[in-house]
C-alpha cells in the first residue's frame, strides 16, 4: 500500500466515525425529545437530521459498493468505526421504538375525536315527514387511516 492511499483510507474511516457519532447523538436528542412526550422539540430539528442520514446513506452505500476503499486504513480506526456503527444501530432502534409510540398515541387521539365528533352529531335522517330532505349538518369531518 502506498502511503497516501493510507493516509486516504484513515481520513476516511475517521469521516465516517464522525458523521456516524453526529447522527447518533441527533436519534439520541430526538429520541429523548419523543420519550420525554415534546415531539415539537423533535420537529425543530428534523432538517439537520434527515440531512446527516442522507449523507450517511450516500456514504454507507459508497463504502458498500467499495470496502476496499477502507482497508488501508489502520485497524484501530476501523474498530472505532464498527464501535460507532454498533452505537448507531442501537440508538436507531431505541428512536424507530419511540416514533412509532408517537405515531400510536396520535393516531389514538384522531380515532378519538374522529368518534366524539361522529357521536355528538347523532344518526343522519334523510327525509322529514313531509317528504323532503332534512337540513344536515354542513361540518364536515375527514378521517384518513393512513399514518
Amino acid at each position: 500500500m502506498t502511503e497516501s492511499a493510507i493516509v486516504n483510507a484513515r481520513a476516511r474511516v475517521r469521516q465516517l466515525t464522525d458523521l456516524t457519532a453526529r447522527l447518533t447523538a441527533r436519534l439520541v436528542e430526538e429520541s429523548k425529545a419523543f420519550e420525554s412526550r415534546r415531539p415539537h422539540d423533535a420537529a425543530a430539528t428534523l432538517a439537520e437530521t434527515q440531512q446527516l442520514a442522507n449523507v450517511y446513506r450516500r456514504e454507507s452505500a459508497q463504502v458498500k459498493a467499495d470496502p476496499a476503499v477502507l482497508s488501508a486504513a489502520p485497524a484501530a480506526d476501523r474498530m472505532a468505526l464498527v464501535k460507532a456503527t454498533e452505537a448507531f444501530e442501537a440508538v436507531l432502534s431505541r428512536h424507530a421504538r419511540a416514533v412509532e409510540a408517537a405515531r400510536i398515541v396520535s393516531e389514538g387521539l384522531v380515532r378519538t375525536i374522529v368518534a366524539e365528533v361522529a357521536s355528538q352529531r347523532g344518526s343522519p335522517s334523510a327525509y322529514g315527514a313531509s317528504g323532503h330532505a332534512n337540513a344536515g349538518d354542513g361540518r364536515a369531518v375527514a378521517f384518513n387511516r393512513m399514518a
